[in-house]
This record gives C-alpha cells, structure tokens and sequence, in this order.
C-alpha cells in the first residue's frame, strides 16, 4: 500500500506541474490538431485509471463497513452515516457522483467468503479487469451497472452481459469502428437488461409500479433538473391539469380598440386593421413568447401553488407546507440582492421573493450583528378567502388581455407592494396568472387601480398609445357593460 501511495503522490506532482505549466504558459496555444487530441485522450486515459483506483479503494471501505464491528468501521470513526457520505466528504464530489461510485464499488467488488476466507469473484469481472486498465471509466460503469441490477437476471446471464459489454468497451469484433463510448454502454446495457429481465412476462401494470420515479437534482446556474417516469394515469392527470390551464384560445392578447385601429382597415386612412397589426411583425411581442414546455412549466407552478393553498395536503411540523423565501429588509427595499429559498443553495432573484411574499405571508425575524435572534414578528398581508370571492367576481381571472387563465389558478397580486405600504384590501389586490405575476417586472404590461377598479398599461407592441384601459374577463361586469351600451 505503501508503493501505490507513494506512486500516487509522484504522479500527483509531475502532472501537476505539468498541467499548471500548460495553463500558465500558454503553450497549447502553439500545438496541432494531433497533438491536442493526442492530450485529450491521454488526459481521458489517466481519468479512467483514477475513477478505477477510486471504485477500488470505494470498495474497501464497503467491505470493511460490512465486517468489522460498528465501533470499528471507517464510516462510524469519521462521524458518517454512510460511505457515500464519506466519500462525498473526501472527495469533495456530488451527491450524485458519489452515489456511483459506491454503486460500482459494489459491482466491482470481490467479497471475501467469511466461513473459508476464499476471494469470490466480483459481479462483473470483465468490467473490472476493463476497469483496471483504464478502458471504461465511472460515468460507464454505473450506466451498466444500474441497468443491469434492475434487470434482476441471474448470475450467469449477467455474467454473460458483463462479457459482452467489457468486449464492447474495448473495441472487441467490432469491424474498424470506435470502442463504445458511455452513451453507448449504456444503450446496450439497457437492451441487454429487457433482454435479460426474468420478470418479462410479469403483467405490466405490475411492472409499471416497481418503476414509478421522480427526481429533483442539485439547483445548477438557476435551474433545477427533474428526471422521472410517472405512471399513466398519473401523466394522463397531469396533461388534463396542462390543457386545462394552456387552453388552446390562449392566443396572445387582443390589439386594443382605439383611434389607431380600424375594424374596416380603410385604406385611405392612417389606420390599419387589428388583423394586420397582429400579423405585422413589429407587434409580434404582443404574443406570448411562451414555447410550450415553458407553458407547461408555468401550469405545474400553478397547480402546486393551488395544491399548497387547498389545506388538503398533509401538514409539516404542524403547519400546511409554506415556501420559505429569506431576504434581507434592506435588499428588499433597495431592489438590489438576492433572495434565498428554503432547501435550494442556488441564490434567487428578488423578483421571487416580492412573488411569493405577495401571496402569502411575512414573518420578519430580527436578529443582532452576532445573529442572535432579538425578535419575531407576523405581518398579515395574506388575502383571505372572501376577499378572494370578492377579487374573482371583479377580475374574472388573470387581468392580461389574452390570457385565459381561470381564478382559481391565479395569484393575487399587491398593486402597491405591501412593503411599500401598500394595504391588503380589495382595491389593491388583481388577479395574475403565475408567469405574468413574477415577469411584471420585465413584461411590459402595468396595472394600476383607480377607484377600485384595476387598470392595464400594455406595451408598446399592443398599445402604441400606452393608454390605461380598464379590464375584465367577468361574466358579470361584462354584462353590465353591455346592458349600458345598449340603447334604451
């Protein structure tokens, strides 16, 4: 052990050196197109022989945990709950890449018979022995390993894919062409996994259980990625929910009525009709730029925010689940910063925190210069449900002309920021839709209230003349518009 620590800290200083020179003296700069490849897969050779003495060493650490007394073990001596914690706090890796490595330590393992002490063979020998010389690397080894074990085959079929796809790796019967790749690996893997499956003719729907997933990753550069495969009935809910909020008639908003318009499009006057002003590209902003993935988004940001707010889901810590958004008083109020969510370590705009402190409620927390908490206080700046009945009978549903989201998935929205005095009353409180409620900042739409009833300013692209029009989409202020304009 002592040999390969010592190997290992030569190789760390020779290419260390080396790296830190390339870096600094600009020296790749001057190489060709060969010799740069012939680094880049150098560089990926050392990469997969580091990932293997990584698995390697990962596995140690497993079989150790596995025997030795709980006082003992590595994870136990170092204040860990598990060797992927421990290798995550050694490495300084994610979660994720973490999580693989101990997956394929346990695949290229080699435990150890407890009543003989004789070495049994690992899982996969033929990826280990590809392992070892630097032929796969970790993003591979899991991909196979992952598909594999939820096949569940049996020991001497899984032999046999480990063979095969160890002969993949390396470039083996194939006729010229390159070595698989881990994308590759992992295709195959998947195939030979249906092909190996004991449980194929188990009744899908069975099956179909066994696989329900959803996941949520890290939060990189402001966006969390989400992976799953959801049940049919469960999908076909959710696109019911979709199609109910992205209704088709969503079209964009409709070109106001104003001395710059004309139904009749009279070519002699220095108007144009509402149908070539939508087609005119200069007014195409006035179109939801929305793709529909992003609709979609915005509808399951809906749906969560009525489900949070129905009282019918199950309580934490003795209260309905509440996002909890942090942002200084000071931040708040000078529009620079970020704010900070409950459970994300990605920092957000303040934008969501005046979105989200707008529907609900604010707890100020006062603490010293040292952090010792000096005060709590509540604020209630919440709508309640009859100022909510009151707000839908008047709006009808979100105030952007356009767009034809009910009031039951809308948010109510503070003209005036609570924050800046303004009061939660109904002459201050409209109805929004999500997206338009945290893009007013940045969408170009206003609204305002005046005498209790709300006002729209749209963009330049829907309203050249920025005039403030009142707006509805309720039946009844409608009808009573109508019934005014009528004659006699």
């Amino acid at each position: 052990m002592e040999v390969l620590a010592d190997t290992l800290r030569q190789v760390e200083l020779t290419l260390g050196a080396a790296v830190g020179r390339a870096y600094r003296s600009g020296e790749l700069r001057g190489l060709g197109d060969d010799a740069v490849l012939a680094l880049v897969r150098g560089a990926s050779v050392i990469a997969r022989q580091a990932e293997a003495l990584l698995v390697g060493v990962v596995a140690e650490l497993e079989e150790r945990g596995e025997v030795a007394p709980y006082p003992e073990r590595p994870t136990t001596r170092f204040g860990c709950r598990s060797v992927k914690e421990l290798v995550q706090r050694t490495t300084l890796a994610s979660g994720r890449t973490a999580g693989d490595i101990v997956k394929a330590a346990r695949a290229l393992q080699q435990p150890v018979a407890v009543s003989t002490g004789e070495v049994l063979p690992a899982a996969y020998p033929a990826l280990r022995e590809a392992a070892a010389d630097g032929v796969v690397g970790l993003e591979a080894l899991a991909a196979v390993v992952g598909a594999l074990t939820a096949a569940q085959c049996d020991r001497g079929a899984r032999f046999v894919a480990d063979a095969e796809l160890a002969a993949s790796a390396r470039g083996v019967g194939v006729d010229g062409g390159p070595r698989a790749g881990a994308d590759d690996l992992r295709l195959q893997a998947q195939v030979w996994a249906a092909y190996l499956d004991q449980d194929g003719a188990e009744p899908r729907e069975s099956r179909a259980l066994r696989k329900r997933a959803f996941t949520m990753g890290v939060c990189p550069e402001g966006m969390v990625p989400c992976r799953g495969t959801l049940l049919p009935e469960v999908a076909s809910q959710l696109q019911r929910l979709f199609d109910s909020i992205l209704n088709p008639k969503t079209g964009g908003p409709d070109v106001p009525a104003g001395p710059w318009f004309t139904d009749r499009g009279d070519p002699g006057a220095d108007t144009i009709s509402k149908d070539a002003a939508l087609e005119d590209p200069a007014f195409g902003d006035a179109t939801d730029p929305r793709t529909r993935v992003m609709r979609q988004h915005d509808a399951l940001a809906m749906v969560l925010t009525v489900a949070a707010r129905s009282g019918a889901v199950p309580s934490i810590g003795g209260a309905a689940p509440t996002l909890v958004v942090s942002v200084t008083a000071e931040d708040l109020v000078s529009g620079r910063g970020h704010a900070h969510l409950d459970g994300c370590d990605e920092p957000v705009s303040l934008a969501v925190a005046r979105q989200v402190a707008c529907t609900g409620g604010v707890q100020r927390v006062t603490s010293d210069a040292g952090g010792r908490i000096v005060g709590i206080g509540i604020i209630d700046r919440v709508f309640d449900a009859h100022q909510r009945r009151a707000i839908t009978l008047r709006d009808g549903g979100c105030l952007i002309p356009g767009c034809h989201v009910p009031p039951a998935w809308c948010e109510i929205h503070h003209v005036t920021e609570h924050s800046r005095g303004g009061p939660t009353h109904t002459d201050n409180g409209v109805l929004l839709c999500w997206w338009h409620h945290r893009t007013l900042d940045s969408n170009g739409w206003k609204v305002r209230m005046r005498g209790g009833i709300p006002e729209i300013r749209g963009p330049s692209a829907w309203d050249p003349g920025r005039q403030w029009r009142p707006v509805t989409t309720s039946p009844t202020r409608l009808s009573r518009a109508l019934r005014a304009r009528s004659p006699g």
